[in-house]
């Protein structure tokens, strides 16, 4: 399949209740073993990439190592990849969407794309993120190329479990309703594991919902009841595999 073909294939994954599961790779090695394991798709981690390549999250990754990670991966696989590229290394419409053509150059078929301030607080406001989107989308469709825009939004990570209530709901379907009218493709709630309020989301949101597994999140199956339509594992297999590693590391030392 070509670029456009595959980004068509990726799309069609996303089926609430019938969940696509994206275990994050951070590299060709750990992507091809995720694909030997089964995966439809494959999805790198901000968060895993940044630390295996020595750098801290948040952009602290220079965006030249990123792009060139994601040409690796993307021609170690046969699958679709999609891109952590946290806020675009940008916060003017234009840079994000210049720097988003150069994550489909890289063979890239979409990327998550948060709304959080990287680098400093808060969130961008709705309608400034909105416009973000919109440039995104009008970058993809100049590509050809009909590119998955997973819009995250960062209010559950912002604020404690215990703040996890309607209104933040009421907020982030608000946000899911304008970055679905802008040209986003998915909806991401990072942090979000209260069953009653994903259900809200899921039913709410005009765009298929992705949750991300961490400790304290319920089943896949459980998620997939609640209508979720894309599940991704952050940097929990990054950080699974070095405590692996770690540990075979220490019965060769002992």
């Amino acid at each position: 399949m070509n670029q456009s073909e595959t980004a068509r294939a990726f799309t069609v994954l996303h089926v609430p209740g019938d969940p696509v599961i994206l275990f994050n790779a951070w590299d060709p090695g750990s992507a091809k073993a995720i694909a030997d394991a089964g995966a439809k798709a494959i999805a790198t981690g901000s968060w895993s990439v940044a630390a295996a390549h020595g750098f801290a999250d948040a952009e602290g990754l220079p965006m030249e190592i990123a792009l060139a990670n994601a040409a690796r991966i993307a021609d170690a696989v046969d699958l679709p990849v999609t891109l952590d590229f946290e806020g675009g290394y940008a916060v003017e419409p234009e840079r994000v969407a210049a720097n988003f053509g150069r994550v489909l150059e890289a063979g890239a078929i979409g990327c998550n794309f948060e709304d959080q301030v990287v680098g400093g607080e808060g969130l961008h406001p709705l309608r400034d993120h909105a416009r973000r989107i919109e440039a995104l989308r009008r970058k993809a469709e100049a590509a050809g190329i009909p590119a998955f825009i997973n819009a995250r939004t960062d209010i559950f990570l912002k604020a404690k479990a215990d703040a996890h209530d309607r209104q933040a709901v009421d907020q982030a379907l608000e946000r899911a309703r304008a970055y679905a009218d802008a040209g986003a493709s998915g909806f991401f709630v990072p942090g979000l594991a209260d069953e009653r309020l994903l259900a809200r989301v899921c039913e709410g949101s005009p765009l298929p919902v992705n949750a991300m597994m961490f400790p304290g999140m319920p089943h896949k199956k459980r998620l997939a009841e609640l209508g979720v339509a894309r599940i991704s594992h952050g940097p929990g297999p990054y950080r699974q595999a070095m405590a692996a590693l770690t540990e075979l590391a220490r019965t060769a030392f002992a």
